[in-house]
């Protein structure tokens, strides 16, 4: 499988945030999202050919027993069945972050869902046919609903304004059993300056709805760049 990066991080974002985690990002997504951070991993997928012997070798040389598998969006990614069951044999605790627009069966302990908004659509001046692509395949509900079903979870939409939270409300109100809290808002940007501008009207809304804040911490911790 094509990686594009394995290290070792606190986790920033969601219900585990500040737990020490190796971050496995696979290269290679389904989506083109106009707000992505990780381009390297998604419009331009790069990374190293790798085994999930490889992979396993490289997570087991750090002391961290969490383990994120991010991306790009791994749950198109063939080989990730055999690596999650691998990752268990090794008593790791196992979260995946997706777009939920692909349901698999495989080892998981916490289910990170970002299902993508109509914020998320890019030009098509950017993106060309990618554009109609993206629109077709942003929202899946039966995947997101199986993929709720079966796993610890938890929904994290990425809001860049007051009037995406009607999509998200909308949305959650076709899914089957899902508790509030575990529906997390987080202010879209990569600069500290812009998330803090968002985080206060953001936080009243969540209190509104029941809903929890999810602040972007390794922007703060780091900044954006890779690697963290």
């Amino acid at each position: 499988m094509l990686i594009s990066e394995i290290y070792q991080s606190r986790q920033g974002e969601g219900l585990l945030t500040g737990q020490d985690s190796v971050f496995i990002r696979t290269s290679g997504c389904n989506l083109r999202c106009t707000f992505c951070d990780t381009p390297y991993a998604s419009w331009k997928p790069e990374g190293e050919t790798m085994t999930v012997e490889e992979i396993l070798e490289r997570v087991s040389g750090y002391p961290a027993k969490h383990v994120v598998i991010t991306g790009g969006e791994p749950m198109i990614v063939e080989q990730l069945p055999a690596l999650t069951s691998e990752l268990k044999a090794m008593s790791m605790h196992i979260t995946i972050e997706t777009a939920g627009t692909v349901d698999k069966q495989l080892d998981c302990d916490l289910m990170s869902i970002s299902p993508k908004l109509s914020n998320s659509t890019p030009s098509l001046e950017r993106a060309g046919r990618w554009r109609q692509r993206h629109e077709q395949r942003r929202l899946n509900h039966d995947a997101v609903q199986s993929l709720v079903s079966r796993h610890d979870y938890q929904l994290k939409f990425v809001v860049c304004q007051r009037e995406d939270v009607a999509e998200i409300v909308e949305f959650c109100d076709q899914l089957e059993s899902v508790r509030p809290e575990r529906v997390l808002l987080m202010p879209e940007g990569t600069e500290q300056a812009v998330l803090e501008q968002r985080e206060p009207w953001l936080r009243t809304i969540c209190d509104e709805h029941g809903f929890t804040f999810c602040p972007r911490m390794h922007v703060a911790w780091y900044g954006n760049r890779r690697g963290t």
